[in-house]
Order: C-alpha cells, then structure tokens, then sequence
C-alpha cells in the first residue's frame, strides 16, 4: 500500500478510539514503524500506548530471506540479534523510524531458535530500559505458548503478545501460558484472533497459521461459523471478542490493511453477543 492508504488506516483508528499500536522492525522492513510514527507524531504523546519488537535489525548487506513476502520495502534485510547491544540499536533505530523519542512497551520478537541469548542478552537490555524509565513495559511476542511460559516461570516480564494460540479455534494458550500469567501478574495481548485468516473466512484454502488450513481445520471454523449464524451473531465478532472472556488477557491486537477493516473490527468488537452463543460454542 502507499503512504496515504497506512496513514489512513492509523488515523481511522485513532479516530475509533483506539489507542495501542503494536508494530516491529521486521514489518515492511521499517516501512511500519516510520508510517505509524508519521501520524502519531501528530497525536498527544500522553494519549497512546506504542509498542514495537527487538530480535531483528535492518542492514542493508544482509541476504535476502527466501520467504520474505513484504513488497515495495527498503533496500535492507533483517538479521536476528537478541544481544544485549542488538537490542540496544534496535531501539535506537527504531526511535529514529517512528519519530520519537519513547516508546511504551517493548516485546522480544518470536526468539523461537534463540531462547538463552534472549533471556541472558536481550532480556537484560530491556530491564535496563525499563528500570531507566525509558519503556514502560518488557514483553515478548510468539506465536507459540511454550516458550512464553518459560519466560514467565524465569523473568519478570509484564505482558506477552501471544498471537493465534488463543482463539475460537486454538486453545493451546490456555493450557498452561494464561494460568500462569495471572499467577505472575503478566498481562496478555491477544493477537492472530482469526488465525491469519480461517475465522473471517471459513472455506477451503483459507489460511491458518500463516498457510493453508488442513481440511479437518476448514470444517471446524465452518461449523463454528454455523453456530454464530443460529445465533445471528457473524463468526468475526465471535473471533474478535472471544479472548478478552479469560482474565489473563488485558488487550486484543489486530491487523487492518485499509479503513474498512478498522471499521468492521471496531463493529464486531461493539457486537451484543448473547451468553447463549458462548455457551454453545464452548459445548
């Protein structure tokens, strides 16, 4: 999308009363965190909450990931690094980016292969940041409850940004990660809520975790799809309000590409949902 469309987006969220933004280096390879900060430079500083990732810098010599799907991004590429001085650049850059001079809430992004470097380097810096007052909250963000549970047992992290492992169609969060996050006082983002795709649009191909869904998953979102319709109530408002029922989770985090997508999230997060619905999608 052009700069005018991602502005237009930020500014039709601000204007539904949204007030986190959630963004990382890796998205648009910068081109995120610059358009967010463009706008919300324009924003009282006092009025929103901006959080964004460490684990990834942006060089320009760095090679090409063959999965890389962004386009149109800058002439840079992103290399893992959850070393205490990675983090600290990071920030630096990141800062730079947006515009400003502060962000929120910093998350360790998806460390999946590199849990001892980010809890002995990057977790560390991020203390360090937050006992300074520069950030506000330290955080990590995976699409995977395992290891944020060992954050938790091992760090004092404030919140997780855990993304599609608690949802309409995928408890795993809720195993272990959500019991123990309310014990230690962790507050839960909940991202991914429909699952990159299959609980906006049920049918064969829709995505689940980023690639097509197998056909026993298809027909599961389809039949939870069909219980919301008994109950007049669409399967997206079920999907964007379902996490906020357990206590662990403080925030649901979605993605929008255009002003119409803010607007029908905002309208299905504002649905009547009947306790009716909840029970049978339970059952």
């Amino acid at each position: 999308m052009t700069d005018d469309e991602a502005h237009r987006v930020v500014e039709a969220a601000w204007q539904a009363g949204i007030r986190f933004f959630d963004t990382a280096p890796l998205y648009g390879h910068g081109l995120a965190e610059r358009r967010l900060g463009e706008v919300l430079r324009t924003k009282p500083r006092n009025e929103f909450v901006l959080a964004t990732k460490v684990g990834r810098l942006l060089r320009a010599d760095a090679p090409a990931d063959p999965g890389q799907s962004y386009k149109g991004v800058p002439p840079v590429n992103p290399v893992f690094d959850f070393s205490y001085d990675g983090v600290m650049r990071s920030v630096e850059e990141s800062l730079a980016r947006f515009g400003l001079d502060g962000v929120d809430v910093l998350h360790i992004h998806d460390p999946d292969e590199h849990f001892e470097e980010a809890l002995g380097g990057a977790y560390p810096a991020l203390e360090r940041l937050r006992a300074e007052g520069s950030i506000k909250a330290v955080g990590a963000g995976m699409n995977q409850a395992e290891m944020l549970a060992r954050f938790a047992r091992e760090a004092d992290f404030d919140c997780f940004l855990l993304a599609g492992r608690y949802t309409l169609l995928d408890h795993l969060g809720a195993k272990e990660l959500l019991g123990l996050c309310i014990q230690h006082g962790i507050g839960i983002i909940a991202g991914g809520v429909f699952n990159s795709g299959i609980l906006a649009d049920p049918r064969p191909g829709a995505n689940f975790n980023y690639q097509p869904a197998p056909p026993a998953l298809v027909r599961r979102a389809e039949e939870l799809k069909a219980i919301c319709e008994r109950h007049g109530v669409e399967l997206k408002a079920a999907a964007i309000q379902f996490p906020l029922r357990h206590h662990a989770v403080a925030s649901v985090l979605t993605g929008c590409r255009s002003v119409a997508e803010v607007e029908e999230n905002v309208r299905m997060f504002q649905t009547s949902i009947p306790d009716q619905l909840w029970g049978a999608l339970g059952a």
